[in-house]
């Protein structure tokens, strides 16, 4: 937890000290972030209830987690094929990833078991990403 604080802390000066410029506020959002991303794979035709994952998914990031980068990964298109198949990710799939240590969390059950309960979906999935983010 205490690593959660010092990360906003010092996100919070960074963004108080940085110019407006929006290059630079996208390359400080990006620095300051840790490894940790959510990714979201999906094929090429995608059903409702994968588009209100990544509804509800980006929805949380932005209100709780700005600095999380959000990855959307169609896993029919070949150039997605090396990441798609170190996830075993074969359509709609929900992930938290540490970059840095290559730990990862499938979260698709929960995605696919909450996306219509769109209040519960975002209070677990920030519980998901707290979690893992403290447990590096």
């Amino acid at each position: 937890m205490k690593k959660v604080k010092s990360t906003f802390f010092a996100l919070a000066i960074l963004l108080l000290t940085a110019c407006n410029s929006k290059a630079q506020d996208k390359t400080l959002s990006t620095s300051v972030t840790s490894s940790v991303e959510v990714i979201q794979f999906h094929s090429e035709h995608r059903c409702q209830t994968c588009l209100k994952i990544e509804t509800l998914t980006k929805a949380t990031l932005s209100s709780d987690f700005a600095t999380v980068p959000f990855k959307l990964v169609n896993v029919d298109d070949k150039q997605n094929a090396k990441l798609a198949e170190k996830f075993e990710a074969t359509g709609t799939a929900l992930f938290l990833y540490d970059a840095k240590s290559g730990r990862k969390k499938d979260l698709t059950e929960f995605a696919f078991m909450k996306a219509g309960e769109e209040g519960v979906f975002k209070v677990e999935l920030k519980k998901y990403i707290e979690d893992f983010i403290s447990t590096k």
